[in-house]
């Protein structure tokens, strides 16, 4: 079995080039493995595609919580308490909030909950004002040709030199 020497990088002393072949940890500037040539410069090395950029965020489920909260109160010697939470990997502040919701008796809190927006509440009236306001727009229109035809029969009125008051009985002698 070879042992691998833990020193950094920065103090590693390079291997004789020419010799194919590496030994211990790998510098991304060294040739890799297979004789093929190493890339120089910024970005040499490719991203390995089998590591995920960001661990996905972690789900407990009520069973979960509250089996580790019986191992929690269990804990009665120094130092057992710490193992199970590094253990678990898991912070004190899990165990407090885990502890507040279960003394609350909330089974529903003890469930993982849904993150981002909310969903709106829809108000039943909505459809009844949007229903009402067009009716509005509607007569609105219908007031604005009436009071545009009016206005032109004043016009026509008064061009023809009729008489406009209905008070006046010019006509009905």
């Amino acid at each position: 079995m070879k042992t691998i020497p833990l020193t950094p990088p920065h103090l590693e002393e390079a291997p004789a080039r020419g010799t194919g072949g590496t030994e211990g940890a790998r510098r991304a500037t060294e040739a890799p493995p297979g004789g093929a040539p190493a890339r120089q410069g910024p970005g040499a090395s490719a991203p390995d595609p089998e590591v995920t950029e960001k661990k996905p965020r972690r789900k407990f489920t009520a069973k979960y919580k509250l089996q580790i909260l019986q191992q929690a109160d269990a804990c009665t010697e120094p130092g057992q308490l710490g193992a199970l939470l590094r253990r678990e990997g898991l912070y004190s502040s899990n165990l407090t909030l885990w502890r507040e919701q279960r003394d609350q008796g909330l089974l529903k809190a003890m469930e993982p909950k849904k993150r981002g927006r909310k969903p709106k509440e829809r108000n039943h009236l909505s459809k009844r004002i949007a229903q009402l306001e067009k009716e509005i727009r509607r007569l609105q229109d219908k007031l604005r040709k009436a009071e545009t035809i009016i206005d032109v029969q004043k016009k026509i009125s008064e061009i023809l030199g009729i008489s406009q008051d209905p008070n006046d009985n010019e006509g009905s002698n």
